[in-house]
């Protein structure tokens, strides 16, 4: 449990930290940029990163997370809080003054800040809606923006919820009610129900995959099982760039330049996705369940990859434990960031046995209480008086 827990989180920040650098990038603007594919930790895509793009003068690259790690920590420290299953209350009443009252170490910005300056309007939107609107937790994400932003850091709740990932469905979604809706809030479900199937003992990439597929709802269903079926007959991740892309663009809303979204993109639907959840599992499936193919996928394939990277990677961590992250990459990352990146996991793993337990007591009391019921002979028909 530790080892896998400690995989999962591990995984998803070096693969956030991987991709980071490359974000809203084509695979081709990444081979001109760094001269061929990324096979490892690079620097920032632009040496002038600090005037590149002031709207977001962010330290993208040599092993800096980004504002996915920044928000999976956050949300383990919300588990290690309350210790026991979260829903959209737990994000007003603890999440949501994490991020607003404590200062923390922010890789991309060199800096000691909170966390509310690095993380994206999307996130943001959190906060001004619980903490400024005072809206009901379980609607506050009605009217955000439509992206990965809640599915970003749900990996913690399919590691509390290990081997069930209908439980994770469920509690994922009630979570991410505070901060999106529609395919977005989806998203957040199904992945950590991914999370939660990786750890299952015989799990394998296909597995994980099944499971996404029989909890998973309208577009975010039908864009994973068209981007797995094309990555099913496919083995390394340069053959696979190309078609992911073109199996999910369907059901992207964006359209095909990143940076420059259609008039359509990220509005509610029922018939479109997040498209970095069905890379994400495509990837895993190309690779194998291996991390370093799959990650390196993931980061490759551009656009929103360190969101990819960081979810492909969680999933690949949990099927494969710790050891599955290159330790070059793991221990980079962790003395750029100034981070302990197993902590988390470790932490996570004890927080998921407490409430384990108490939902092997919660399940006594209602078989109990049930068989009680079941016991109680019919109520005979009374005849009015």
């Amino acid at each position: 449990m530790e080892d896998r827990a400690i995989g999962a989180l591990v995984g998803a920040a070096v693969g956030d930290a991987l991709g980071g650098p490359v974000e809203g990038r084509t695979p081709e603007e990444i081979v001109k940029r760094y001269g061929g594919r990324v096979t490892g930790i690079v620097g920032p895509f632009h040496d002038d990163w600090r005037t590149a793009r002031p709207l977001a003068p962010y330290h993208k690259g040599n092993g800096h997370v980004t504002d996915d790690t920044l928000m999976t920590h956050a949300l383990v420290r919300v588990y290690e809080s309350v210790r026991d299953h979260l829903d959209a209350y737990d994000v007003a009443d603890h999440l949501v003054p994490d991020l607003i009252g404590t200062p923390r170490w922010i890789p991309e910005l060199e800096a000691e800040a909170l966390p509310l300056q690095r993380i994206f309007l999307a996130e943001k939107w959190i906060v001004a809606r619980l903490h400024y609107g005072h809206a009901d937790p379980r609607e506050a994400g009605v009217g955000n923006i439509v992206n990965c932003g809640a599915a970003m850091y749900m990996a913690p709740v399919g590691v509390v919820n290990a081997g069930n990932p209908d439980r994770a469905y469920a509690e994922a979604l009630d979570i991410a009610g505070a901060h999106q809706s529609s395919y977005g809030r989806e998203a957040a479900g199904v992945f950590a129900a991914a999370v939660a199937a990786a750890f299952m003992p015989d799990a394998t990439p296909s597995s994980v995959v099944v499971q996404a597929l029989r909890l998973a709802k309208d577009g975010t269903r039908a864009a994973i099982e068209a981007v797995c079926e094309a990555a099913a007959p496919l083995r390394d991740h340069e053959s696979a760039l190309a078609p992911l892309r073109a199996a999910v663009a369907p059901f992207d809303t964006v359209g095909p330049d990143y940076r420059n979204p259609s008039l359509g993109a990220r509005r509610p639907s029922r018939l479109h996705a997040i498209e970095e959840l069905p890379i994400a599992l495509g990837m895993l499936l190309v690779g194998g369940g291996d991390f370093r193919s799959t990650v390196l996928g993931s980061v490759n394939y551009g656009r929103d990859c360190d969101s990819i990277a960081t979810m492909s990677g969680a999933l690949a961590g949990a099927l494969r434990g710790a050891s599955a992250v290159p330790e070059e990459w793991s221990a980079e990352v962790g003395r750029a960031s100034r981070l302990d990146l197993q902590a988390p996991g470790a932490a996570l793993a004890t927080v998921a046995r407490e409430i384990f337990t108490r939902d092997r007591a919660r399940a006594r009391t209602h078989e109990q209480a049930f068989t009680a019921i079941s016991a109680i002979p019919a109520l005979a028909e009374t005849s009015a008086p």
